[in-house]
């Protein structure tokens, strides 16, 4: 790999491009009370992404902006006295119909979804909430979608059901009419020893039975003959998505944060992260992420909220 290879993440560029021509999407900030989340708004909006209403202390909003030197020129804030009320008033926003998004800011990602994932107050709908990353991997061919490696610790068969299909569901928005999906464990065969090989089996009979849509699943598969045509060659695995997969499917949560971590510190790959299966797509950002991870981020939010405008527009036969 060349040292260009190693640094390239055209594949962002494409999606913020295709972002950049739909209309920016209202988008509630909650609590953005650093830097980098106020900045990511900002660099959000001036990028065409989002339209941002900033939720949670004004004062102390308007403090950052001026120390960090940003500009809040134009733009809605809407006081809330601390992180808890910031999410509380932004879940109730959303349920008024008053934006498309949620982007998450400097409060903890414990405390925003507790408040979406309330029985009584929440945005709750059919589905299981699960998160996805979009991963830019220098090097590698296409983008990468991992999941679940941020909301469900230890998903059940259920559970990874609608795992699979919010990811699949993502896919279609941003134009893969049938993404192939790997469920990843460490073998590629069925073993009792090893209970994920069972469930992704199971997964790819639920499949066959129409029970999960919209894309073309295998698995048990592990990493390397999931992503690596020719270790699928070595293995004698055949089929569509063997060595070809674009969304990996993780058996838990620790698995798929060490290996999203795994792929952004050794590989240099970005990382954009967004939660599905609430009421409305959240932008999940880290302060650590580079200016195109968080532009991929809310690119991704709107991509999704235009997919989401598109389908109400069309009448039900």
């Amino acid at each position: 790999m060349t040292a260009q290879e190693r640094t390239s993440h055209a594949k962002y560029d494409l999606l913020i491009d295709a972002a950049n021509d739909l209309p920016a999407a209202t988008t509630l900030v909650v609590h953005p009370c650093d830097e980098s989340s106020l900045a990511g708004a900002l660099e959000a909006r001036d990028a065409g992404l989002i339209v941002p209403i900033l939720v949670g202390p004004e004062a102390r909003i308007r403090g950052v902006a001026s120390q960090c030197g940003l500009d809040l020129t134009g733009v809605e804030i809407v006081n809330a006295p601390n992180s808890e009320a910031g999410a509380a008033l932004a879940v109730a926003m959303i349920r008024e119909g008053k934006a498309e998004l949620l982007m998450k800011g400097s409060l903890h990602t414990d405390e925003l979804m507790h408040e979406i994932t309330s029985s009584a107050t929440g945005l709750r709908t059919g589905r299981r909430i699960s998160h996805v990353f979009i991963m830019d991997v220098p090097g590698h061919e296409e983008t990468l979608f991992i999941t679940d490696a941020a909301i469900n610790i230890f998903p059940d068969l259920e559970t990874k059901r609608d795992i699979i299909q919010n990811a699949i569901d993502l896919c279609h928005a941003l134009g893969n009419a049938e993404p192939r999906v790997a469920i990843l464990s460490a073998v590629e065969t069925v073993t009792t020893k090893i209970p994920s090989t069972i469930e992704a089996a199971a997964l790819c009979k639920m499949a066959d039975r129409g029970q999960i849509t919209g894309g073309t699943l295998d698995g048990p598969l592990a990493f390397d003959n999931a992503i690596d045509p020719e270790a699928a060659r070595i293995k004698g695995i055949n089929g569509p998505v063997a060595g070809r997969a674009q969304i990996l499917v993780v058996p838990d949560l620790e698995a798929g944060n060490m290996l999203a971590k795994n792929l952004t510190f050794m590989a240099h790959a970005d990382a954009a992260g967004i939660v599905l299966g609430a009421r409305v797509p959240v932008i999940l950002t880290s302060r650590a992420d580079s200016v195109r991870t968080r532009l991929a981020s809310a690119a991704v939010g709107n991509i999704l909220a235009a997919a989401r405008r598109a389908k109400a527009a069309v009448p039900r036969v």
